[in-house]
């Protein structure tokens, strides 16, 4: 992970994020913490890969391999 990456999380910790997983799943939630690896902490989390009808995870981890795209809040 390079340092930009880097950056980019570590401003975008506390706040809503979008992540996109392999397999099509979308995840919504607030970014808690993440590694080196790209492993992700979010709290709040929902999965929205259907928007009519979000399901709420709660706190989850998310495996770094599986993360395609982290989206962070607008500036």
């Amino acid at each position: 992970m390079n340092e930009m990456t880097t950056q980019i999380l570590d401003e975008s910790l506390d706040k809503t994020v979008l992540v996109k997983l392999k397999g099509g799943k979308c995840l919504r939630g607030k970014l808690k913490g993440f590694d080196q690896h790209l492993n992700l902490v979010l709290e709040e989390t929902e999965d929205i890969t259907n928007a009519e009808d979000p399901k709420k995870l709660g706190l989850i981890i998310v495996r770094g391999d599986n993360v395609v795209l982290i989206s962070p809040p607008p500036r």
